[in-house]
């Protein structure tokens, strides 16, 4: 079906115009049902996950997954209109998820279309809009997966600037406390818990892991809080401190943590370990197709649903990553029709995954 770009940038208007926090997508996940229900084609949900497989799936060929998400961060202070009001002005359109990643989004939706009922295709498509992105959530891309066809591989839509991410670092939050002995400060005593969290997070600065990962660079290591004591006088007995660390295809996050428990005197508690770094050989036909087209490749920073899939990805879509979480989000509409028009192309090029 052949499916007009102006009814797309009226979906992401309507989708921009709709708030959908992690965890509120309900709304969106409605639109985008609706609209693929329109379009002719049968929809499946749970939860704010929606998803659809072309018209002639075939269950003895590869599936092809594409993949995005349509919730949004809540909105920054700095905006100097409405988020929720969405507006085109020379060329481009504005709001509050319009760039992350609904301009990937509804290139993906139209791409899934425009090839929904092709019978030549060597292989399945099948489109998934995904919920709780943003916060890697457990009701989110990772609570379909038992219940979508199994892809063999993906294409993640997040704003790449239509560079293809073949690995993609991963990510821990630790929570740290330094345990001393409280005193009063007038008096030398105590063992002051800041000065000993101090030099773990001097070590946290300064550590440089023995591997380094060829796209991704070495691991990343900040330290972004500390909470310690409440009163003048009295050495603290304790400090906490958070350390966001953005592992690489060189460490899994367990031999991460593992080698930092090594060298800290801190309690190290890791939120979660499921956030992995991900990476797709330079063989797999996805790459080597998007090779063929002239995309660039890269290895990106940032974390996506790419963490929580367990099949080969990549992530390639519309849109620059530094306009993000940004206050004044925009997307240019011609870099919508360049998303559209490379997805197409990379599919069509595509081998049997």
């Amino acid at each position: 079906m052949n499916i007009p770009f102006g009814s797309i940038i009226n979906l992401l208007t309507e989708l921009v115009s709709t708030p959908s926090h992690s965890g509120e997508e309900s709304e969106t996940a409605g639109l985008i049902a609706a609209f693929l229900e329109k379009s002719g084609v049968t929809v499946e949900r749970h939860l704010n996950n929606v998803w659809a497989q072309s018209q002639f799936f075939d269950d003895r060929k590869p599936t092809l997954l594409l993949n995005s998400h349509h919730d949004t961060v809540k909105p920054g202070e700095g905006y100097s209109f409405d988020p929720y009001q969405p507006f085109i002005e020379d060329g481009k359109l504005y709001g509050l998820g319009s760039n992350d990643a609904g301009g990937a989004l509804v290139s993906l939706i139209a791409t899934f279309l425009n090839l929904y009922d092709k019978t030549n295709l060597p292989f399945n498509l099948l489109f998934a809009a995904s919920a709780e992105e943003e916060i890697s959530g457990e009701n989110g891309i990772s609570s379909i997966l038992k219940k979508i066809p199994d892809p063999d591989c993906a294409i993640v839509g997040e704003p790449t600037r239509l560079r293809m991410a073949t690995a993609e670092k991963g990510l821990m939050v630790l929570d740290c406390t330094s345990k001393g002995i409280s005193g009063h400060a007038a008096r030398d005593e105590g063992e002051n818990a800041i000065y000993m969290a101090m030099n773990d997070i001097s070590w946290f600065k300064n550590y440089s892991f023995e591997k380094s990962s060829d796209l991704l660079g070495p691991v990343k290591m900040t330290v972004t809080g500390i909470d310690a004591g409440s009163q003048h006088n009295v050495v603290p007995d304790s400090c906490r401190f958070m350390v966001d660390v953005r592992t690489t295809d060189a460490y899994d996050n367990r031999e991460t943590l593992s080698i930092i428990q090594n060298h800290v005197h801190s309690k190290v508690v890791p939120r979660s370990l499921r956030l992995n770094s991900s990476s797709i050989p330079e063989s797999h036909p996805l790459v080597t197709a998007g090779s063929r087209m002239g995309l660039d490749i890269y290895g990106s920073p940032t974390l996506s649903d790419q963490a929580l899939i367990n099949f080969p990805s990549i992530k390639l879509g519309p849109g620059d990553s530094a306009r993000s979480h940004t206050a004044d989000e925009y997307i240019a509409l011609a870099e919508i029709k360049s998303g559209i028009d490379t997805y197409y192309e990379l599919i069509n090029k595509l081998e049997t995954p």
